[in-house]
């Protein structure tokens, strides 16, 4: 495997491991304690960042695999529809894989303020919504998560 390939795998499956280390935080009023955190805290926006990132990451390994590097600036649309553009809609992978990529950017786009054009969506999620009601959306980023980062490192370790 090309080393640039594994760094990018490695970074993915970092950010799921903090994103999951950052959820088990929102529920451990001991550890959120111990931290200096409010016990009432909960970082769940940070889990979906996280999720983001490795799914990010791991389209960014699979592109390299064909020789494919995006870069600034718009790396992370650029990413998208080169992931989009090579491995979906060509077939070598599951189009449910597309929709999991879609559904974190879209999530991220509402818990951070990544795209201006989701003003109303931004709003309403970061701060208008209570932080414990960011868990359900939490959870799913998790799971797709590793369904996500499961199928593209099969398909980067043939």
């Amino acid at each position: 495997m090309d080393s640039k390939v594994k760094l990018y795998l490695e970074r993915a499956e970092n950010e799921l491991r903090l994103a999951k280390a950052v959820f088990n935080l929102s529920q451990k009023e001991n550890i959120k304690t111990e931290l200096g955190a409010n016990p009432e805290d909960t970082f769940y926006s940070a889990v979906i960042s996280h999720c983001y990132y490795s799914i990010f990451y791991s389209a960014k390994a699979i592109l390299f695999t064909i020789k494919i590097n995006t870069k600034s600036p718009e790396i992370h649309k650029r990413t998208f529809i080169a992931f989009k553009e090579k491995f979906i809609d060509t077939g070598v992978l599951d189009r449910e894989l597309l929709l999991i990529y879609n559904d974190l950017i879209v999530k991220a786009d509402e818990l951070l303020e990544i795209f201006k054009d989701e003003k109303w969506k931004r709003g309403h999620f970061t701060y208008h919504t209570i932080a414990q009601a960011n868990i359900e959306p939490a959870k799913q980023s998790i799971n797709n998560c590793i369904k996500f980062l499961t199928n593209i490192k099969a398909v980067t370790e043939k």
